[in-house]
């Protein structure tokens, strides 16, 4: 099969929600087709995608039909089954590869991995049980956070020991299930760099982009971040690093903490991330684009930043801003098209965009 695609060919997504979505929109610009592959019905995606399939990561039938109609799979989320990928391996290339679908897939193989390529994490310590998370305080201090090794995001599965009083109700909030400790870090800001690398092994890094959280969940990204020059330089490298070390094709989101000792990495996510939204406005080529370029085998598209932008998560009852927010000169709305706006629920994001200054 030509690694190459050519106008018409299909790109299969696992998963329908809003990062599908815009990588669908990014790849009709190409000409590109997409398939979604989808439990949920009537998913963000759906609309507009060329084709969707709703069924379980554990049809293979449907699995295998899904394969089999199109040239190459990729992903929006990390939680994809074994099985599943086992069965689709198979049959068609999947982009990012196994491997870093695996670390990422886990927390404690995540922070193994980054650690073992020289990068500096918090410090951590793997938690089954009461005796574990004693000597996991022991080693790592408190206040600490607990998480559970898998399936956790936008703060789920997580919970703050601030004293070893805490460490009971902290465990048993994690139902059994194998967790990390991690030490607080004292960090000035977080950080995030989006960055791309090709089947030819070229890599292309969007500019950092500073975040700011509200309960777990990204609540804003600006850009130009904070930083000097040398740890702009230092923070680009280490996202080059990581994606060299996988043998990686397609789009990273790599978060980072700024602390006085430098920089500390806090996560990596095999796809295109939250805090990269902004370069839909901000940039020719936007991270949606370039990882379908990546995953299509096309050439890396130019990054480069033209425009300032902060970029805001719409969660929840912020859709009854929508309105005045479309009349706000200087920003582009961005929504996902869900029925219902549920509390903690990402709906859309706005990029407010601004005259470049540095």
């Amino acid at each position: 099969m030509n690694d190459i695609l050519q106008t018409g060919a299909v790109i299969g997504i696992l998963g329908g929600g809003q990062l599908g979505r815009m990588l669908a929109i990014a790849a009709s610009r190409l000409g590109l087709k997409t398939h979604i592959f989808e439990p949920g019905a009537d998913c963000p995606a759906s609309h507009v995608a060329w084709k969707t399939t709703t069924a379980s990561y554990d049809d293979s039938a449907a699995l295998r039909a899904f394969a089999e109609s199109v040239d190459v799979i990729t992903y929006e989320f990390e939680n994809i089954p074994t099985s599943a990928l086992d069965l689709l391996e198979s049959l068609r290339p999947v982009r990012p590869n196994r491997r870093a679908l695996a670390i990422s897939q886990d927390r404690i193989a995540e922070k193994d991995f980054l650690t073992g390529l020289g990068l500096t994490c918090a410090p951590y310590a793997t938690v089954q049980t009461m005796d574990d998370l004693a000597a996991a305080m022991a080693k790592v201090g408190t206040p600490a956070i607990l998480k559970t090794t898998r399936l956790g995001y936008d703060g789920k599965g997580q919970a703050r020991i601030m004293s070893p009083q805490d460490a009971p109700e902290a465990l048993a909030s994690m139902q059994g299930a194998a967790s990390v400790l991690e030490g607080f870090v004292n960090f000035e800001r977080e950080v995030s760099v989006i960055a791309a690398r090709g089947l030819d092994g070229s890599v292309a890094a969007y500019d950092p982009g500073e975040n700011v959280h509200r309960s777990g969940i990204l609540h804003t990204t600006t850009i130009p971040a904070r930083l000097s020059p040398s740890l702009r330089s230092d923070a680009v490298l280490v996202a080059a690093r990581i994606l060299n070390a996988l043998d990686y094709v397609g789009v990273m989101g790599v978060e980072l903490f700024v602390t006085p000792q430098g920089l500390l990495v806090n996560e990596i996510a095999p796809r295109v991330h939250n805090s990269g939204h902004w370069t839909q406005n901000g940039c020719a080529v936007d991270q949606f684009e370039q990882h379908i370029r990546a995953v299509a085998g096309w050439p890396l598209g130019d990054g480069s930043r033209h425009s300032d932008v902060v970029m805001e998560n719409l969660i929840g009852a912020d859709m009854d801003r929508v309105p005045a927010l479309a009349r706000e000169t200087g920003t582009a709305l961005h929504l996902y098209g869900k029925a219902e706006a549920k509390t903690g629920r990402k709906m859309g994001h706005v990029n407010r965009v601004t005259q470049r200054k540095g």
